[in-house]
């Protein structure tokens, strides 16, 4: 196997846990909606200080997720102060 194939992999894994993360952080922070889906604004995960801690780059984690299907947020890239109201909704609790 080659470098590059090998780094990759280690990108997909590193993505994956991160993802796995986020469900936590969200199920933590976020509030649970008549359906059981949680939700939580972006300035919430944003500010909030052990995400701060977890993710190095939280909207890159955020845009993985939405990718995987599972959380969804309208916009395509979310930015701190102009899309702190922005909720990210849950849609799935695993990978």
């Amino acid at each position: 196997m080659n470098s590059s194939v090998i780094n990759n992999q280690r990108t997909s894994m590193n993505v994956s846990h991160e993802v796995e993360l986020l469900i936590t952080e969200i199920k933590r922070l976020g509030k649970q909606d008549d359906t059981g889906s949680y939700s939580v604004t972006f300035g919430e995960l944003f500010h909030d200080e052990q995400c701060a801690n977890i993710f190095e780059a939280l909207v890159g984690t955020l845009r993985a997720a939405k990718k995987k299907k599972v959380v969804s947020y309208d916009g395509e890239l979310l930015l701190q102060g102009v899309h702190d109201n922005v909720a990210v909704k849950l849609l799935k609790e695993s990978l």
